[in-house]
């Protein structure tokens, strides 16, 4: 038994159709609990901005090791490949210190 005041009760009454008072109200508390659980799942444009960062700033940390790992074997990379990959890590230190100005 649950206890309201007449003017929910006109209200609910107004609204349910052919519905139960009972499954008028199962159902909008069900909408509301689905609706709370969609708007869980949804990723905010800032935090997809954070992850490109971040995965931005690994891929340049990643590069970053595997050139000075090849330097310290020994392995010289053709001029061509070296100026490649700097150029790739500029645009992406450009890209994070860009966000941060």
């Amino acid at each position: 038994m649950l206890i309201v005041d007449a003017e929910l009760v006109k209200k609910i009454d107004d609204n349910r159709g052919d519905l139960s008072r009972s499954e008028f109200l199962r159902f909008l508390i069900d909408s509301h609990l689905k609706e709370e659980i969609k708007k869980s799942d949804v990723v905010t444009r800032e935090e997809l901005q954070q992850f490109e960062e971040g995965i931005k700033e690994l891929l340049r940390n990643f590069l970053e090791f595997f050139i000075s790992y090849g330097l310290e074997l020994g392995k010289q990379p053709s001029d061509n490949e070296l100026e490649q990959l700097s150029k790739k890590l500029q645009a992406l230190g450009s890209f994070r210190k860009g966000k941060a100005l």
